[in-house]
């Protein structure tokens, strides 16, 4: 009798969760476009990555890439995105796996998003200035030395380690039924608003329930758990001294850092800034977003970085 109850509680608990997963998934609404301009579809080895371009043609171009955790788009930029296009011809995709692009149950990796930025920087952009955020930003550097495909580096916040690898949590994750279930606790409205206290930004004024929506809707669409799965288990991380490769840099490259971050500290941006002697600049009651936080005063500052690079 007591296996019989023991069995019958399992089974329940069971349909019970996957009763669960099915109805936040139902939930989630298709995305649309979080930034203003042309939205394209770039077709890379399966994938359909989608991005948006905006501004004029002629100008220089700058490749935005935005970070990568549960909730990654390239909504990222949405505070910068069109006063960039006033000057600039800028194009943000989703990165593989993430926000409006296929999300495929792949074993996401490190080479995979390298070998994206240097197919889609080659194929998309001419001498671009890239900006890139987190793990991107090291993606970015690796791929300028492997391929000299940009002018400039701006790098948010970069790293190259966001913990040890784990295989097994990768596993979990991606397993059907517990790995949706713990996927969801993970990228509840409750965990993200979580993050973006702690870690995300320094003011909660710097986030609306809007943008916690809309970060609950992409963590939600369909195949949304398997790149978010290697980022969390430390399979996203390049192999590579992220000091090393920024010191072989032969462009301009500047470091930007909110002062208060917590996940990459001040103290990781300063001695990146000074193995790889690049320009570090620090914005003050900011986190890993200072140009979330801080529009206005951060793109004062790349414009007038960028401004001697114009042809004259």
């Amino acid at each position: 009798m007591k296996l019989s109850r023991l069995a019958a509680g399992a089974a329940g608990g069971i349909g019970l969760t996957a009763l669960v997963n099915k109805t936040l998934s139902q939930r989630a609404e298709p995305l649309e476009p979080p930034l203003e301009g042309y939205q394209g579809t770039y077709r890379w080895k399966g994938f359909d990555i989608a991005y948006t371009e905006a501004g004029d043609p002629d100008n220089p171009d700058v490749l935005l890439l935005h970070g990568l955790h549960a909730a990654a788009t390239n909504k990222e930029f949405e505070q910068i995105f069109q006063q960039l296009a006033t000057q600039y011809h800028v194009i943000a995709p989703d990165l593989p796996g993430f926000g409006r692009s296929s999300r495929p149950p792949i074993d996401y990796s490190a080479s995979l998003y390298i070998s994206f930025v240097t197919d889609f920087a080659k194929n998309m952009t001419d001498d671009a200035i890239c900006l890139a955020s987190s793990l991107s930003g090291a993606y970015a550097t690796i791929v300028q030395n492997e391929t000299d495909a940009f002018s400039r580096l701006e790098l948010i916040c970069p790293t190259a380690n966001t913990g040890p690898r784990r295989g097994w949590l990768r596993m979990l994750l991606r397993s059907p039924l517990l790995g949706a279930a713990l996927f969801n606790a993970l990228a509840s409205k409750r965990s993200i608003r979580r993050f973006n206290e702690r870690d995300g930004y320094f003011s909660e004024a710097s986030y609306t329930e809007k943008d916690v929506e809309f970060e609950w809707q992409t963590a939600h669409q369909p195949g949304a758990r398997f790149a978010p799965a290697s980022f969390v288990s430390g399979h996203l991380n390049p192999d590579t001294d992220l000091g090393e490769e920024l010191a072989q840099v032969d462009v301009p490259v500047s470091l930007v850092w909110g002062r208060d971050a917590k996940v990459t500290p001040l103290d990781y941006g300063e001695q990146l800034a000074d193995e790889g002697d690049t320009r570090l600049i620090v914005f003050d009651e900011a986190r890993l977003l200072p140009h979330v936080e801080h529009p206005g005063p951060f793109l004062d500052v790349l414009f007038d970085e960028l401004a001697p690079l114009e042809p004259q």
